[in-house]
This record gives C-alpha cells, sequence and structure tokens, in this order.
C-alpha cells in the first residue's frame, strides 16, 4: 500500500513538473512574459527612458535599455549581441542589418526624424547662435559625435560642409564616442561648443538649431531583432513606439515625426 501511495506522489509531481515546463515554454516561445532587451542610439537617452517606463507598466513588463552610438550597437547585433529590439538614429544603419538577414524585415518602421543645433553652456555666456560664430576665436574647440560611426556626427559634418565651414574648423573639433557623450564634453567645459541633438538638450546648455537643408534628413528606423525570443513582445514595443502614445513622446522631446509615421 505505501509503495502504491509512492508511485502515485511520483507520477503526481511528474505530471505537475511537465505541465509547468509546457507553460513556461509556451510563454517563451509566444514572447508574453520576461524581460525585453532594447538596444537604442543615444540621442533617444532621454524619450526612450521614459517610453520604456509606459510600456513596463502597460504590458507588466520589464525592459531593459542599452544606449550607444547606432553604428556601435549594429557592431555589437552582428556579433550576436542578445538584443530584442533595435532602435537606430539613422535607417541605413537598419536597412544594412536587413540586408545581413540579422533583422525581421515586416518589422522595420521609421519613427521619427531628428534634429541637429549648437549647445553651448550658459554659464559661459558665449553666445554661438549660428554656424558662423563657431569660427570666433573665443571658440577654441568644438564637440561632434563621429560622423564615422555617429548618424548625428554624420549630420554635423554635412552641416559645416554645406556652410563652407568644414575645412576652417576642424582643426578645433573634438569627437564624442556618441551623441549624448558629445554633450558632456560641452557641459564639462572640455568644449566650448558641441553640435547635439535636439532630443537631450538640458538645462545647463543653449541650444540654437541647424537649419534642416544643411544636411540630410535623420529619419531614424526601428526593427526587431532576428531570432529573439521575445519576438511578440518585441512587435508590441514597436507598435509602441509608433503609436499616437509613443509619437507624443518623441514630440516631447524634440523630434518630428515624418509623413506617414
Amino acid at each position: 500500500m505505501r509503495n502504491r501511495m509512492l508511485i502515485v506522489y511520483i507520477c503526481a509531481s511528474l505530471l505537475f513538473l511537465n505541465a509547468c515546463t509546457s507553460a513556461n515554454e509556451k510563454e517563451k516561445a509566444q514572447g508574453t512574459n520576461g524581460k525585453l532587451t532594447v538596444a537604442a542610439a543615444s540621442d533617444l537617452q532621454l524619450a526612450f527612458t521614459e517610453m520604456a517606463k509606459e510600456f513596463e507598466e502597460k504590458m507588466d513588463t520589464e525592459v531593459e535599455l542599452t544606449f550607444g552610438s547606432t553604428g556601435t550597437l549594429v557592431q555589437q547585433i552582428e556579433n550576436g549581441a542578445p538584443y530584442d529590439v533595435f532602435a537606430a538614429a539613422n535607417v541605413r544603419f537598419v536597412d544594412g542589418l536587413k540586408e545581413k538577414g540579422k533583422t525581421i524585415p515586416e518589422t522595420q518602421k521609421i519613427y521619427s526624424r531628428g534634429k541637429i543645433g549648437i549647445a553651448a553652456l550658459k554659464e559661459k555666456q558665449l553666445e554661438v547662435a549660428n554656424l558662423q560664430d563657431l569660427m570666433k576665436p573665443e571658440v577654441k574647440k568644438i564637440a561632434i559625435a563621429n560622423p564615422e560611426h555617429a548618424p548625428y556626427g554624420m549630420a554635423a559634418k554635412e552641416a559645416l560642409e554645406s556652410a563652407g565651414l568644414w575645412d576652417n574648423i576642424e582643426e578645433k573639433l573634438v569627437y564624442g564616442k556618441s551623441i549624448s557623450d558629445t554633450l558632456t564634453i560641452v557641459a564639462t567645459g572640455n568644449a566650448e561648443a558641441g553640435i547635439i541633438a535636439h532630443s537631450i538638450v538640458t538645462d545647463e546648455v543653449n541650444f540654437s538649431p541647424v537649419n534642416e537643408q544643411l544636411h540630410g534628413p535623420i529619419n531614424q528606423a526601428i526593427t526587431v531583432i532576428k531570432g529573439t525570443d521575445q519576438e511578440k513582445l518585441a512587435k508590441e514595443f514597436v507598435q509602441y513606439v509608433t503609436s499616437k502614445e509613443g509619437t507624443e513622446i518623441l514630440k516631447k522631446y524634440g523630434f518630428s515625426i515624418p509623413e506617414g509615421g
């Protein structure tokens, strides 16, 4: 009798464990729970921090954000970094990943258009209201994001070239690893001025927009990474970013929404 009860107990335990395992596997396959990892361009630091908090409350989940220059994040994804979603500062980088089979193509969307401008510390009381002002002798150092891998750095270089200033001020330039690093260079006084993203402007700097006609459009794209085990949740995050609620947050931080976005 005792042996028979023991056998029944063992069988019941195995059935319970099997049921739990099946449920967990089903949830994983559907991507309905767990942590979502998002790789995002540095210009999104303020907007996506707010957006992630709202999404977490809405979906009862956790969002882990990693910020960096778009080019650096692309390299990480190409090398197998386990991100679920990638939000780039330039659509060309997302297109490049798509061509290499690293994304789920149908999830790719343009979610915003970025803007650049000139920043200078308020406490310095240095008037730098336009690109020509960067030629002033008191402006000894100018920070821009590295144009080799940062879209906002590319836009800054294009604007300076279009204004006919690049050759004259190139020796003044110092390069940030990302657009947020570029702001830090200005904020710490290591450069008198910098060309940064509107979306990361803080109260400590004066900011003057650069004419958008001087550089190519900074169309920003988001996509789901191929092979994610949180595909359903990742798609819902992309949908949230491009929803009315998401775009209102983006507008709050100075982004414009392209027509059809």
